[in-house]
């Protein structure tokens, strides 16, 4: 039966609907069998995005793929266990894109996830969702909302008899500069990562080009592909190898071809 990987963060404008699209694009290019659904259909964005991927592989015939694709609005909540059997069922790898607040749809997904995905803006804004910080000495207090809210999805997976959930922290819209904020979340997180329990992944930098590819439903992995005609530059290759390093990061045994040696191939 499939994976799951679930994408969540109780705070929007995280990253989560752009690392999905790329982790799913990236699973179909290593040759499995993917299905995706997005649990925040009233705003949509990953619903979207296939939505312009469909429009654009028509239009111009290029051979990208795309993968089965489901969408539940709030209130289908009691849909949730029939579409995710039937994902379940017919593919290798399920990712679940989860809305940014705490939702009965969000829960369920945490509860049956076996790869949990937390994108985080690299600030202490965004760092709040998951612990609290003494603003005078940076060390972490305690954990916060959203770890708490994991946590309690831990034991209902545990009272299941599930295996353990895998929870990857991973810092999105890096700065190119070595800043001192950069440096003190990372310290940050590294000190809450074994108080709660996640590993902390290579993530995405700062960059237009993945806010521009949407409109196309593209992804960097696409824009070597006949039909895309996309110029392709020295940033662009440095952001593909991001995404395989991520992909690399999930340690899943479906991807023995994406290993960490392998990154700077992309």
């Amino acid at each position: 039966m499939a994976h799951i990987i679930v994408l969540g963060n109780e705070k929007g404008g995280s990253g989560k609907s752009t690392t999905a699209m790329h982790l799913i694009i990236g699973l179909l290019r290593e040759g499995l069998s993917v299905a995706s659904l997005d649990l925040d259909a009233r705003q949509g964005t990953l619903t979207r995005y296939f939505q312009n991927r469909t429009a654009f592989r028509a239009m111009t015939g290029a051979p990208i793929p795309i993968p089965e694709h489901a969408a539940l609005l709030p209130a289908e909540a009691e849909k949730f266990d029939e579409v995710v059997e039937g994902l379940w069922r017919r593919h290798q790898v399920l990712v679940i894109d989860c809305p940014g607040a705490d939702t009965p749809l969000s829960r369920k997904a945490h509860v049956i996830a076996d790869t949990l995905v937390t994108p985080l803006n690299d600030s202490f804004i965004d760092f709040d969702v998951i612990g609290h910080v003494d603003p005078e000495t940076l060390a972490v207090i305690r954990p916060s909302t959203y770890a708490e809210m994991v946590w309690e999805q831990r034991k209902r997976r545990a009272m299941g008899r599930l295996p353990p959930l895998d929870w990857i922290v991973m810092r999105n819209r890096l700065a190119h500069v070595d800043a001192r904020n950069k440096q003190l979340v990372a310290q940050a997180l590294e000190a809450l990562a074994g108080r709660v329990g996640f590993r902390i992944a290579p993530g995405f930098s700062e960059r237009v080009i993945f806010r521009e590819l949407f409109l196309k439903g593209l992804t960097l992995l696409d824009l070597r592909d006949e039909g895309v005609n996309a110029q392709v530059s020295m940033s662009h290759v440095a952001a593909r190898q991001e995404v395989r390093a991520l992909l690399a990061s999930l340690n899943l045994p479906l991807l023995p071809s994406v290993a960490p040696d392998e990154i700077t191939k992309a």
